[in-house]
Formats: C-alpha cells, structure tokens, sequence
C-alpha cells in the first residue's frame, strides 16, 4: 500500500510517499518558508531508482496551500506518482508529543485531535503545526486513514524514577510536569538499524543513540527500549543545539527576568532561539562554524568544545546506567556528517572501550557503517536516520489491524 507520510513544522511541510511494505519511496520533497514572502518547494521522483528533481519559488501563505501543493505535486501528470488525491488511502503524520494518553502509534480521531491541541502548551512549536498537517490532510486525502506516529512513545518504557522531576507530586499528577522526551522515531529506528548490524535482536541490545542536528537528544536504550533521554518536558533540555540553549541552571531563568528585568516571553525566545550555537557564535550552521573553526576562529573553537563536551558528559552518565554497552550510534544530519564532532566526542574515551578509526571516520559515504578501531570494546556506529519510513511502517502496520 502507498503510504504519505507527512511531517509538518512551524513553517515547512516534509513529505514522503513510500510504498509499503517494500519501503521503496516513490516520491518525497519539502515545502519550505511558509508564510515568508517567497517559499520554496522541492519535489522529486523516483523511477526505477532513478531520481528526477524540481524546484518551485512561490508564494505559500499557509500550510494549507502548501499541503494542496503537495497533492498536485503528487498527482501532476509530469512529477506525479498518483493520479488524484483520492488515490491516497493513508497518510501518516509525525506528531511531536502524545503525552502519557499516546503511548502507541493511533489512527487519529476527534479525541486524539483534541488531546493534541491541549497539549501544545507544552510543544508550542511543533504540535499546532502537527494539527494543521491533520486538518488540512483530512480535506484534501478524504479516502484516506489518518494515523499519528508519536515522537514520544519510543519514551514510554522510561521508568518512573527517570522520568520524574524532584518537584511536588502535584505538578505532576495535575499537570503532567515530567520527562517526555523527543526524537523518537529516530532513536527507535537507528535502535532497530543497530540491532541488525550487530546481529542481535532487538530486546538485547543496549545502545547509547545520538541524535544530532538543530535540536539533539541523546537516548539510553536497554534490551531495545528507552530507559532515559535528555530532551525532558519540553525540547529545550540536555544537549547543545543549534539556537536551543540545553541544561542550564533554573536559576539563570529566574534571575533573567528576576534581576535583569528580562520579560518571560523573552526568556522563552533567547534560550529556544538565540541560544545554543548560535548564541555562542552568532550562526547555528554547524558546517559554518567548522569552517570557522578550521581558520583559526576563538569563538567557533569554544562552541565545538561545549557542544562535544556536553555529550560526552552524558555517554558518561549513561554507561553507568545501562552497564554494558554494543555501541554508540550517530545519526541525523551532524551525527552523519560531521567527522569534527564524532572524533572531538569519542576522543580520550579509549578508556571506557570506545575509540574509532580516524580513517573511517573521515570517510563520506552516506551508508551505515561502523567506525570502530580494533580495540574498542564498545562499537561507534554510524546510521542514517530514516524517521519518515519509520512513520510509513508503524502506520501501515496499525492500519493492517484496524
């Protein structure tokens, strides 16, 4: 079954169309800069594995131009895979946070619509968009099943100690106040990926997965399930990011606005916006700064630093909770890319039994791969991630039992 999967963010719309079970996408592409005066669409096809690509500069004032954009897109006599909107019978969406209610992959009803928008409070910039990707979907893909894949349930197996905040039982049981974690999809997928090329099953693996690109996560995975993770209530917390500013002190907060007379909503944009990378140089590219780095650069040479320091800390912490450990697996677009930060992490670990192989490292290929040097104990695997099959899969397979 042709399956679309679409992954709708604050100003851009991702999209694949995947053949299930096979895997085989038929089309993918991206709506970008909804909203702004001039968006950009990419579209491409694939044929016989051949891939044929085109661009669009135009106007897209909402997610719902954009959506019925990709349909035509989709449907065009020239780029199209479909031959109208109807043909589509199901659509997969990436839906940012379930909260305790969405544990599992769910066909989406008027109370799973419901639950989502109360809980934008807490995912201000991920679930009102996931909404209107729903909304408009269900408009234009009226044949089809609409399921929501949760990018937190690869988090419910957290255990309770893990997952609560040390603060009072009532904001917690009133208000939901814990550890929700994100990136899930992608952690589950490398997780399953990284069972395969260790030839294990999957409830026997033990991981630690690093998912990095503008916003980072890294996961601790024990026999196949997530047992901690650093992005918590909201995806503020725990690594450096590109402008989110990761674990910092609450305090800092409170004395921001306290003390500095910095008004909340303002706090609220510099440590989502302006923080990170960018606040430390001025530009959250990390290609950018590499190159900076590369020519000498002060401020570039510290933020690597703090950015490779802070995972480091947390594979620390996270050998200790899991014991033994496979591997460490990097993914998404640092994680695959950037050979700076993979060795900059791994370096001066030879004693924890991770150590790679430079020459590997270094190399470009787009495959997975281990990097590992002989004498490491513990395997540094390299996996591209793939979220949108991942949501193709959990979707079909929920709709196989509806």
């Amino acid at each position: 079954m042709n399956t679309l999967v679409i992954n709708t963010g604050s100003s851009s719309i991702k999209y694949q169309f995947i053949n299930m079970p096979s895997g085989e996408v038929l089309s993918s592409g991206l709506v970008e800069r909804i909203g702004e005066e001039t968006g950009i669409i990419t579209h491409r096809k694939f044929t016989n594995g051949v891939k044929s690509e085109v661009t669009f500069n135009e106007e897209i004032p909402s997610h719902e131009i954009g959506m019925k954009r990709v349909a035509s897109l989709l449907s065009d006599e020239d780029y199209g895979v479909i031959s109208n909107p109807s043909d589509v019978k199901l659509v997969g969406h990436r839906i940012v946070l379930g909260g305790e209610r969405f544990s599992k992959t769910s066909v989406i009803t008027e109370e799973v619509k419901k639950v989502i928008e109360e809980l934008s409070s807490i995912a201000p910039l991920h679930n009102p968009p996931n909404l209107i990707g729903i909304h408009v979907a269900e408009q234009i893909f009226t044949e089809a099943t609409q399921i929501g894949v949760f990018d937190t349930s690869f988090h419910s197996t957290l255990p309770e100690y893990a997952f609560r905040y040390a603060l009072p039982e009532y904001l917690y049981t009133k208000h939901g106040i814990r550890v929700y974690g994100f990136h899930g999809t992608s952690h589950q997928y490398v997780t399953e990926r990284a069972a395969l090329m260790l030839d294990k099953e999957l409830d026997e693996v033990n991981l630690i997965t690093i998912h990095l690109g503008n916003g980072a996560s890294i996961t601790a995975v024990k026999n196949g399930k997530s047992i901690d993770t650093s992005l918590g209530m909201t995806p503020t917390s725990g690594l450096v990011m590109g402008t989110r500013v990761g674990d910092i002190d609450p305090g800092v907060i409170l004395y921001m606005e306290d003390s500095l007379g910095i008004e909340i909503a303002e706090v609220k944009r510099i440590i989502n916006k302006e923080s990170g990378l960018k606040g430390l140089t001025g530009n959250n590219d990390l290609r950018f700064i590499e190159e900076q780095f590369e020519k000498g650069d002060e401020k570039a040479a510290l933020a690597l630093k703090i950015y490779a320091y802070r995972i480091k800390k947390y594979i620390g912490s996270y050998l200790a909770i899991i014991g033994r450990v496979d591997a460490i697996v990097f993914t998404a677009g640092v994680g695959e890319n950037s050979s700076t930060i993979r060795r900059m992490t791994t370096e001066d670990l030879s004693h924890l039994g991770i150590e790679i192989n430079e020459e590997f490292n270094l190399s470009k290929s787009k495959s997975e791969r281990d990097i590992s040097s002989e004498e490491a104990k513990i395997k540094t695997l390299i996996i591209p991630t793939n979220e949108e099959l991942e949501i193709a899969k959990q979707a079909f397979l929920v709709y196989k039992r509806e």
